[in-house]
C-alpha cells in the first residue's frame, strides 16, 4: 500500500473519533513550534565551547554535517510512522525494527524515560544557576539564599509549564520559547562583540583557533563533539510528534522550516561568540563570558527556554506513560475527569520531583549534555534510523535478499545503503569511544575541583 493510501487512512480515523481531549489536532505549523523550542534553546550557548575546543573550522563542518544527517533521519522516521501508523512513540519504532522484539521496547523504555528526565533534570539546574546569576550583587537586602531553593523554584514552575494535556496545547508557548532564546542569542552575540573584554579577563588577549590547539585531548575533543550531537539529536521526540499531527505527512515541512533555521542560528551563535571570547574565557553556556548586565540581560531572556523545554520532554513522557494507562476510548483519557487529571498531574510532579533529585546529584552543564549524547543520542540519533532505512526497504521489497536489492537499485539507493550503514557505525562509536570520553572528563573536572558536591548549599545574595 502507497504512504498516499495510509495517509488517507489515517485521516479518516481522526475524523471518525472527536473526543473533548483530540491527541490527533496538531498542524505542521503548530508542530514546527514545538520542534523550534526543542533546538533553540540553551545548548546552543554550548556551541562556543565546542568550537574552543575544536577549532573553527572543524566545529562549523561538524555542525553541517550533524544537522543535516538530522533532517535525513526526521525524513526516514516521518515515512517509518505512516507507514506503519500504530506507532505513537520511539518505543514503539524500537521494538519494530528489532523484529517486534519485546525487549528492545523495554530497553528503549528505559532509554527514553531517562533521557527526557535527564534533560528534564538539566533544565532545573540550569533555571537554578539561572535565578543565582540574576540575582548576584542585587541591590536589595542582604539575605542569603540556598541554591537548593532556586532549584525547587525552577522545578515547580517546570512542573506547571507541563500540565497541558496535547502538544497543540503547548505549542503557542513553545513558539514564545523558541522566539525568546532567539533573542538571547542575538543579544549575546553582540554583547560578547561590544563588550570591553570578557569575564574574568586578566589581560591575556582574546585567542581563536581555526583548527584545534596543539594538545587538545581526545576526551576534549570527542566532549566537545556530542555537545553538538546532543542539541541536533531530537529525533527521540519525532514519533511522538507525529502521532499527534492531523496530516503526518506534512511533518517534513515543519522538519525542514526548523532545520535551515537552526543551522543558521548554531552556526552564527558558535563562531561570532567564540571569536570575541576567545579560548581562555570561554564557559559553557557561554552566557557565563559575558560581563555584568550583558550576562544578566541575555540570559533573562533565555529563561522562558530554561522552563518550557523541559517542561515539554516532561510532557512527552507522561503522555507516553498516561496513553498506556488509559487506553483508547476509556473516558480518562479523552475526557476531562477527576481521575484522568489526578493521574495526569501526578505523573508530572513524579517526574519532577525525580529531575530535581538528579540535577542536585549531576551538578554539571556541558559533561550532562556529552553524558546524554553518548547513552541515548547513539540509538535515537543514529543506529535506529539506519535500522528503520533497511527495514522500509524491506517493507517495500518483502521477497527480495537485501544483497539483491542492493544490486538492482539505482544509483542514489546505493548512496543511501551506504549513508545508513555509516549511521549505524556513528552510533556505535558514541556509544563506545563517547560514553568512555565523557566519564574520562567527568572524573578530571571532580578531581580539578571544577563542580561542587551534590545537595550542596551555594547561597546567593538576594
Amino acid at each position: 500500500m502507497s504512504l498516499d493510501k495510509k495517509e488517507e487512512e489515517w485521516d479518516k480515523i481522526s475524523e471518525e473519533v472527536s473526543p473533548v481531549i483530540n491527541y490527533q489536532n496538531c498542524s505542521w505549523q503548530k508542530t514546527a513550534g514545538l520542534l523550534f523550542s526543542e533546538y533553540i534553546c540553551l545548548a546552543i550557548m554550548s556551541f562556543p565551547w565546542s568550537y574552543s575546543v575544536l577549532g573553527l573550522i572543524p566545529g562549523l563542518i561538524l555542525t553541517v554535517g550533524i544537522s543535516l544527517t538530522c533532517l535525513y533521519t526526521g525524513c526516514i522516521i516521518t515515512d517509518y510512522c505512516i507507514t506503519y501508523p500504530g506507532i505513537t512513540s520511539v518505543c514503539d519504532v524500537g521494538q519494530h525494527i528489532f523484529w517486534n522484539s519485546r525487549f528492545v521496547w523495554y530497553a528503549t523504555a528505559v532509554m527514553f524515560i531517562c533521557n527526557n528526565t535527564l534533560i528534564s533534570a538539566l533544565h532545573v539546574l540550569v533555571g537554578a544557576k539561572y535565578f543565582s546569576t540574576i540575582t548576584d550583587n542585587f541591590d536589595g537586602g542582604k539575605i542569603y539564599v540556598c541554591q537548593i531553593a532556586f532549584a525547587v523554584l525552577s522545578g515547580f514552575i517546570c512542573f506547571l509549564f507541563s500540565l497541558p494535556r496535547t502538544f497543540s496545547s503547548m505549542s503557542a508557548v513553545a513558539y514564545v520559547s523558541a522566539g525568546t532564546m532567539f533573542v538571547a542569542v542575538v543579544l549575546s552575540m553582540a554583547f560578547a562583540g561590544v563588550q570591553s573584554h570578557p569575564a574574568g579577563y586578566d589581560g591575556t588577549p582574546v585567542e581563536w583557533n581555526l583548527w584545534p590547539a596543539k594538545g587538545t585531548t581526545f576526551v576534549q575533543g570527542m566532549s566537545a563533539m556530542l555537545n553538538i550531537v546532543y542539541t541536533f539529536v531530537g529525533q527521540i521526540t519525532y514519533p511522538s510528534f507525529i502521532s499527534q499531527m492531523k496530516k503526518p505527512k506534512e511533518f517534513k515541512k515543519a522538519l525542514w522550516v526548523v532545520t535551515l533555521c537552526e543551522l543558521i542560528t548554531f552556526a552564527l551563535a558558535g563562531s561570532v561568540v567564540y571569536v570575541y571570547v576567545g579560548n581562555k574565557y570561554m564557559t559553557a553556556p557561554a552566557f557565563g563570558s559575558l560581563v555584568g548586565n550583558y550576562k544578566k540581560i541575555a540570559y533573562s531572556f533565555a529563561l522562558p527556554t530554561i522552563l518550557f523545554l523541559g517542561s515539554l520532554y516532561s510532557n512527552v513522557t507522561s503522555q507516553w506513560i498516561f496513553l498506556m494507562i488509559f487506553r483508547e476510548g476509556n473516558k480518562n483519557r479523552e475526557d476531562h475527569t477527576v481521575l484522568g487529571w489526578s493521574v495526569w498531574i501526578g505523573l508530572n510532579a513524579f517526574i519532577w520531583v525525580i529531575a530535581f533529585v538528579i540535577a542536585e546529584v549531576i551538578p554539571f552543564f556541558s559533561d550532562l549534555l556529552s553524558l546524554m549524547s553518548s547513552l541515548f543520542d547513539c540509538w535515537f540519533g543514529f543506529v535506529f534510523w539506519g535500522v528503520a532505512f533497511f527495514r522500509l526497504r524491506k517493507h517495500q521489497y518483502p521477497k527480495t535478499g537485501f544483497w539483491q536489492l542492493f544490486k538492482e537499485a539505482d544509483w542514489l539507493t546505493k548512496i543511501e545503503f551506504f549513508i545508513n550503514i555509516v549511521l549505524i557505525v556513528m552510533g556505535i562509536y558514541i556509544m563506545g569511544p563517547g560514553l568512555y570520553a565523557v566519564v574520562q572528563s567527568i572524573i578530571l573536572s571532580y578531581q580539578s575541583g571544577a563542580y561542587g558536591h551534590p545537595f550542596e548549599c551555594t547561597p546567593s545574595v538576594v
